[in-house]
Protein backbone atom coordinates (compact mmCIF):
# COMPACT_ATOMS: atom_id res chain seq x y z
CA UNK A 1 0.00 0.00 0.00
CA UNK A 2 1.09 3.85 -0.86
CA UNK A 3 -0.42 6.67 0.52
CA UNK A 4 1.72 9.40 -1.06
CA UNK A 5 0.97 13.21 0.65
CA UNK A 6 0.45 15.68 -2.72
CA UNK A 7 2.76 18.50 -3.38
CA UNK A 8 2.22 20.59 -0.79
CA UNK A 9 0.66 18.86 1.93
CA UNK A 10 2.53 16.54 4.84
CA UNK A 11 6.56 16.10 4.00
CA UNK A 12 6.42 16.50 0.30
CA UNK A 13 8.26 19.62 -1.39
CA UNK A 14 6.33 23.20 -1.49
CA UNK A 15 6.28 25.15 -5.24
CA UNK A 16 9.03 27.28 -5.30
CA UNK A 17 8.62 31.49 -5.61
CA UNK A 18 6.30 32.24 -8.27
CA UNK A 19 4.51 28.83 -8.25
CA UNK A 20 0.81 27.63 -7.62
CA UNK A 21 -1.17 24.59 -6.80
CA UNK A 22 -2.73 23.88 -9.85
CA UNK A 23 -5.67 20.64 -9.80
CA UNK A 24 -4.03 18.79 -12.36
CA UNK A 25 -0.48 18.84 -11.18
CA UNK A 26 -1.66 16.55 -8.51
CA UNK A 27 -3.27 14.13 -11.52
CA UNK A 28 0.27 14.21 -12.47
CA UNK A 29 1.89 13.91 -9.72
CA UNK A 30 -0.38 10.67 -9.35
CA UNK A 31 0.60 9.33 -12.85
CA UNK A 32 3.89 9.71 -11.70
CA UNK A 33 3.17 7.81 -8.39
CA UNK A 34 1.27 5.03 -9.72
CA UNK A 35 4.37 4.40 -12.74
CA UNK A 36 7.03 4.07 -9.49
CA UNK A 37 5.17 2.12 -7.43
CA UNK A 38 2.31 0.12 -8.61
CA UNK A 39 2.86 -3.79 -9.40
CA UNK A 40 -0.30 -5.82 -9.93
CA UNK A 41 -3.82 -5.01 -9.67
CA UNK A 42 -4.46 -1.46 -8.91
CA UNK A 43 -6.73 -0.16 -6.58
CA UNK A 44 -6.89 3.89 -5.86
CA UNK A 45 -8.49 5.21 -2.70
CA UNK A 46 -9.21 8.61 -2.52
CA UNK A 47 -11.00 11.20 0.11
CA UNK A 48 -12.53 14.78 -0.87
CA UNK A 49 -9.91 16.25 -2.70
CA UNK A 50 -8.03 13.63 -3.51
CA UNK A 51 -10.66 11.70 -4.44
CA UNK A 52 -11.44 14.11 -7.60
CA UNK A 53 -7.78 13.64 -7.83
CA UNK A 54 -8.02 9.57 -8.50
CA UNK A 55 -11.33 10.60 -10.02
CA UNK A 56 -9.52 12.61 -13.14
CA UNK A 57 -6.79 9.74 -13.18
CA UNK A 58 -8.77 6.79 -13.04
CA UNK A 59 -10.60 8.55 -16.03
CA UNK A 60 -7.40 9.50 -18.01
CA UNK A 61 -6.09 6.00 -17.38
CA UNK A 62 -9.27 3.83 -16.86
CA UNK A 63 -7.46 0.63 -18.07
CA UNK A 64 -4.73 0.53 -15.21
CA UNK A 65 -7.58 0.61 -12.14
CA UNK A 66 -8.75 -2.31 -11.24
CA UNK A 67 -10.67 -0.86 -8.29
CA UNK A 68 -11.66 2.91 -7.07
CA UNK A 69 -13.16 3.93 -3.68
CA UNK A 70 -13.94 7.62 -3.88
CA UNK A 71 -15.01 8.88 -0.14
CA UNK A 72 -17.05 12.32 -0.35
CA UNK A 73 -15.22 12.48 -3.54
CA UNK A 74 -17.71 13.62 -5.93
CA UNK A 75 -16.29 17.56 -6.04
CA UNK A 76 -17.66 20.55 -4.82
CA UNK A 77 -20.83 22.38 -6.48
CA UNK A 78 -20.72 23.66 -10.21
CA UNK A 79 -18.40 26.61 -10.40
CA UNK A 80 -18.94 27.14 -14.15
CA UNK A 81 -19.86 30.80 -13.72
CA UNK A 82 -17.87 31.85 -11.56
CA UNK A 83 -14.67 32.45 -13.47
CA UNK A 84 -13.57 35.64 -15.35
CA UNK A 85 -11.51 38.64 -14.28
CA UNK A 86 -12.75 39.03 -10.90
CA UNK A 87 -11.78 35.13 -9.18
CA UNK A 88 -8.94 35.88 -11.12
CA UNK A 89 -8.00 39.15 -9.48
CA UNK A 90 -8.67 37.84 -5.67
CA UNK A 91 -6.73 34.99 -6.91
CA UNK A 92 -3.61 36.62 -7.53
CA UNK A 93 -4.63 39.00 -4.09
CA UNK A 94 -4.70 35.92 -1.94
CA UNK A 95 -1.80 34.44 -3.50
CA UNK A 96 0.32 37.54 -2.85
CA UNK A 97 -1.21 37.90 0.76
CA UNK A 98 -0.61 33.81 1.65
CA UNK A 99 3.20 34.36 0.53
CA UNK A 100 3.31 37.39 2.39
CA UNK A 101 2.01 36.69 5.92
CA UNK A 102 4.18 35.36 8.92
CA UNK A 103 4.17 31.42 9.05
CA UNK A 104 1.74 30.72 12.35
CA UNK A 105 2.74 28.98 14.73
CA UNK A 106 1.05 27.01 18.05
CA UNK A 107 2.67 26.43 21.53
CA UNK A 108 2.33 22.75 21.04
CA UNK A 109 1.40 19.70 19.57
CA UNK A 110 -1.76 19.76 22.11
CA UNK A 111 -2.47 23.32 21.21
CA UNK A 112 -2.69 22.16 17.64
CA UNK A 113 -4.80 18.80 18.20
CA UNK A 114 -6.97 21.30 20.14
CA UNK A 115 -7.96 23.20 16.81
CA UNK A 116 -8.34 20.06 14.72
CA UNK A 117 -11.00 19.43 17.44
CA UNK A 118 -12.27 22.66 17.21
CA UNK A 119 -13.12 22.19 14.01
CA UNK A 120 -14.60 18.35 14.01
CA UNK A 121 -16.38 17.96 16.98
CA UNK A 122 -16.72 13.98 15.49
CA UNK A 123 -13.17 13.76 15.75
CA UNK A 124 -11.67 11.87 19.01
CA UNK A 125 -8.92 13.41 21.15
CA UNK A 126 -6.02 10.35 21.07
CA UNK A 127 -6.66 10.42 17.23
CA UNK A 128 -6.45 14.77 17.16
CA UNK A 129 -3.53 14.27 18.84
CA UNK A 130 -1.80 11.82 16.62
CA UNK A 131 -2.94 13.55 13.88
CA UNK A 132 -1.75 17.15 15.06
CA UNK A 133 1.77 15.25 15.95
CA UNK A 134 1.89 14.21 12.33
CA UNK A 135 0.44 16.76 10.51
CA UNK A 136 2.92 19.67 12.26
CA UNK A 137 6.55 20.39 12.35
CA UNK A 138 9.00 21.94 14.60
CA UNK A 139 9.31 25.74 14.26
CA UNK A 140 11.05 28.50 16.10
CA UNK A 141 8.43 29.37 18.74
CA UNK A 142 6.50 25.78 18.41
CA UNK A 143 5.14 23.93 15.90
CA UNK A 144 3.50 24.96 12.71
CA UNK A 145 1.30 22.88 10.09
CA UNK A 146 3.33 21.23 7.42
CA UNK A 147 0.74 21.63 4.46
CA UNK A 148 1.87 25.70 2.15
CA UNK A 149 -0.56 28.15 3.11
CA UNK A 150 -1.00 28.46 -0.37
CA UNK A 151 -3.77 25.78 -0.12
CA UNK A 152 -6.05 28.19 1.82
CA UNK A 153 -6.35 30.51 -1.05
CA UNK A 154 -8.87 30.39 -3.75
CA UNK A 155 -7.40 29.01 -6.97
CA UNK A 156 -7.62 30.28 -10.30
CA UNK A 157 -9.41 28.04 -12.30
CA UNK A 158 -13.42 27.13 -10.94
CA UNK A 159 -14.37 23.80 -10.38
CA UNK A 160 -16.61 22.32 -13.78
CA UNK A 161 -18.55 19.69 -13.21
CA UNK A 162 -19.04 19.26 -16.81
CA UNK A 163 -15.22 18.23 -17.40
CA UNK A 164 -15.35 16.28 -14.42
CA UNK A 165 -18.38 14.00 -16.14
CA UNK A 166 -16.41 13.66 -19.34
CA UNK A 167 -13.44 11.66 -16.71
CA UNK A 168 -16.41 10.22 -14.78
CA UNK A 169 -17.63 8.62 -17.91
CA UNK A 170 -14.77 6.99 -18.61
CA UNK A 171 -13.74 4.71 -15.62
CA UNK A 172 -15.59 0.92 -16.24
CA UNK A 173 -13.79 -0.13 -12.95
CA UNK A 174 -15.65 -0.92 -9.58
CA UNK A 175 -16.50 1.94 -7.98
CA UNK A 176 -17.61 2.47 -4.05
CA UNK A 177 -18.49 5.84 -3.22
CA UNK A 178 -19.24 6.72 0.15
CA UNK A 179 -20.57 9.67 1.99
CA UNK A 180 -20.44 10.36 5.65
CA UNK A 181 -24.25 10.19 7.10
CA UNK A 182 -23.15 13.78 8.83
CA UNK A 183 -21.02 15.67 6.22
CA UNK A 184 -21.60 19.37 6.03
CA UNK A 185 -19.78 19.72 3.33
CA UNK A 186 -22.11 17.26 0.71
CA UNK A 187 -24.16 18.26 -1.72
CA UNK A 188 -28.09 17.26 -1.93
CA UNK A 189 -29.01 14.51 -2.64
CA UNK A 190 -30.45 14.90 -5.42
CA UNK A 191 -26.91 16.26 -6.77
CA UNK A 192 -25.30 13.54 -5.50
CA UNK A 193 -27.40 10.88 -6.82
CA UNK A 194 -26.79 12.05 -10.52
CA UNK A 195 -23.48 12.75 -10.49
CA UNK A 196 -23.23 9.01 -9.25
CA UNK A 197 -25.22 7.96 -12.06
CA UNK A 198 -21.93 8.63 -14.27
CA UNK A 199 -20.20 5.77 -13.13
CA UNK A 200 -20.79 2.73 -15.07
CA UNK A 201 -20.47 0.48 -12.42
CA UNK A 202 -20.72 1.85 -8.90
CA UNK A 203 -22.12 0.62 -5.48
CA UNK A 204 -22.97 3.48 -3.15
CA UNK A 205 -22.86 3.53 0.87
CA UNK A 206 -23.56 6.06 3.54
CA UNK A 207 -22.13 5.40 6.88
CA UNK A 208 -23.39 6.59 10.30
CA UNK A 209 -21.41 8.42 12.86
CA UNK A 210 -19.51 9.92 10.42
CA UNK A 211 -19.24 13.41 8.86
CA UNK A 212 -16.54 14.51 6.18
CA UNK A 213 -13.63 12.98 7.32
CA UNK A 214 -14.75 9.16 7.15
CA UNK A 215 -11.73 7.24 7.93
CA UNK A 216 -11.50 9.61 11.05
CA UNK A 217 -14.37 9.24 12.29
CA UNK A 218 -15.30 5.32 11.44
CA UNK A 219 -12.19 3.73 9.90
CA UNK A 220 -13.51 0.30 10.87
CA UNK A 221 -16.88 0.48 9.07
CA UNK A 222 -14.88 2.37 6.09
CA UNK A 223 -12.60 -0.21 6.03
CA UNK A 224 -15.21 -3.16 5.75
CA UNK A 225 -16.67 -1.30 2.35
CA UNK A 226 -12.66 -1.29 1.62
CA UNK A 227 -12.56 -4.80 1.99
CA UNK A 228 -15.52 -5.57 0.11
CA UNK A 229 -14.47 -3.97 -2.74
CA UNK A 230 -11.51 -5.78 -2.93
CA UNK A 231 -13.55 -8.67 -3.61
CA UNK A 232 -12.47 -12.35 -2.31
Amino acid sequence: MVAPDLRGHGDSGRVGDGGYYYFMDYVADLDDVVAQTATGELVLVGHSMGGSVCGYWAGTRPEKVARLALIEGLGPPDMANMDGPIRTQMWIDAWKAARGKPQKTMPSIEAAAQKLLAKDPLLSAPLAHELAEAGTRAVDGGRAWKHDPLHLTMGPYPYRLDTAIKYWNRITCPTLIVDGADSELNLPIAERAARRAQFANHRHVVIAGAGHAVQRHQPAALAEHLIALLGP
